[in-house]
């Protein structure tokens, strides 16, 4: 059964925003959507031209009969139009069972507001408690929460002053803000969420396409961290691809949102293990940018790849695009997790696997003398010297997995590259999945916190 998410938002005529991107978005991430219109507006990629508010007993008439009907495990509520509009989807939601996410819409892109004083007291005081996460943007938050936000500190603390109205959880949208854009996630814990910005102007609907894709990984079971950390990772890729559309600023393309799986080269998508793979490299990305210390990554960044039972070239074997990179708010990926995304570690991995097929995970660490023998004292360890690669040699990291396997059968735990001229010493870390994988880079970072191995 897929999960039904209803949408309770006005529509946009140019399908960028609104109820056409959740619907989408919806689609996209592997839930049915059903959707409560609250209002009907005539606009394309370079403005609104028309605009008028549906009354409350029609939005609330939509909203009875999806859920009279319907199992909704999760909705999301967009723009709403007035104060009593917003007054009455409170009141339906607060009787409602299941999750919901509240993009409090009360701010244009423009920085006009788009509700009335009484309908922005209406979202603060009766909408948002009944979040279970909650997503303003800057110029939302500062409204709602009476705060002004410059940095990231300041979007920290405005996380937290919007959280105490009452949501279970708020992500802090930060695109508004100048250099790359950080969101933070303030619910039983708090994150940062960080990334390269796309040089684009196309990113119209992509608060409501974060909205719904929370809305659709909260329906289909995540809990509130990670569905918002799914939601990112989906509004990124929707946000990075070329489609471009109209003459003013165009859509963010929804076909490009995969949840947790990938178009593969015939256009299907990825399921079974290849799937399951790229769930296991988010799980460990995630545990990586809560725990690991920053100096454990070396200076090209870490990667942490599994190829599915299938694989056979780097383009099977799922990582993380862009890598992990240290950075001033610890370890961070610079993008999302999908099959194709690493070229080196994947090789590796797959070198190896040629030898020993019961290996399927891999990730790099910063080399050093210290750590080399923590390991050592530990681990099944090989080494590997690069000077002796042969100028005619098929490619670094596939000579390097044939080095390390000469004479074994089994894969060692690590492999102790020294680097030479121009390249970057390096601990190859192999395993058979991605949970022992992480289990014994989580050992690496032990020992950085137990015996200060620098």
């Amino acid at each position: 059964m897929r999960p039904v998410a209803l949408t309770i938002a006005g529509s946009d005529s140019g399908g960028g925003a609104g109820v056409q991107a959740d619907l989408k978005t919806f689609e996209a991430c592997g839930a049915f959507g059903a959707s409560a219109l609250t209002a009907v507006t005539a606009q394309n990629t370079t403005g609104v031209t028309h605009s008028t508010v549906l009354d409350p007993e029609t939005v609330r008439a939509q909203y009875d009969a999806v859920t009279s009907d319907f199992d909704v495990a999760a909705a999301k509520t967009g723009m709403l139009g007035d104060a009593d509009v917003v007054a009455d989807v409170a009141d339906a939601l607060g009787e409602a069972d299941f999750p919901v996410v509240v993009d409090p819409v009360v701010v244009a892109q423009s920085g006009d507001r788009l509700l009335t004083e009484r309908g922005v007291d209406a979202v603060r005081d009766d909408l948002l408690p009944e979040a279970t996460v909650a997503t303003p943007n800057v110029p939302e938050a500062e409204l709602l929460a009476g705060v002004e936000i410059e940095d990231e500190a300041d979007l920290r603390e405005a996380a937290e002053a919007v959280r105490d109205l009452g949501p279970d959880a708020v992500l802090l949208t930060g695109g508004h803000l100048d250099g790359d854009p950080v969101d933070v996630y303030a619910g039983e814990t708090m994150r940062a969420f960080s990334r390269e910005r796309v040089d684009t102007d196309d990113t119209h609907g992509s608060g409501c396409t974060l909205s719904a894709a929370i809305a659709a990984r909260l329906a289909a079971g995540d809990d509130s961290e990670r569905a918002v950390e799914r939601g990112v990772d989906a509004v990124t890729r929707a946000i990075a691809s070329d489609l471009s559309l109209g003459s003013g600023a165009g859509p963010v393309d929804h076909a490009a949102i995969v949840d947790g799986q990938r178009a593969v080269p015939d256009g299907s998508h990825a399921t079974g293990d290849v799937a399951e793979s790229i769930e296991a490299v988010r799980d460990a990305v995630a545990a990586l940018e809560r725990e690991w210390p920053p100096e454990l990554v070396p200076e090209v960044g870490t990667n942490v790849a599994v190829a599915p039972a299938d694989a056979a070239t780097p383009e099977d074997v799922v990582a993380v695009d862009g890598r992990l990179h240290a950075t001033k708010r610890g370890v961070r990926a610079a993008g999302g997790v999908a099959p194709g995304a690493s070229s080196h570690v994947a090789r590796f991995l797959l070198g190896v696997r040629e030898r020993d097929p019961r290996v399927s995970a891999a990730g790099n660490v910063r080399w050093s003398r210290e750590r080399e023998a923590a390991l050592r004292e530990r681990w099944d360890v090989e080494r590997i010297d690069r000077t002796d690669e042969p100028e005619d040699a098929d490619g670094t990291m596939d000579w390097s997995a044939r080095e390390a396997m000469t004479d074994r059968e089994a894969a060692p735990d690590a492999v102790v590259d020294r680097g030479a001229v121009g390249k970057e010493a390096m601990i190859r870390v192999v395993a058979e999945d991605a949970d022992a994988l992480l289990e014994k880079l989580s050992e690496v970072a032990s020992l950085e916190r137990d015996a200060d191995v620098v």
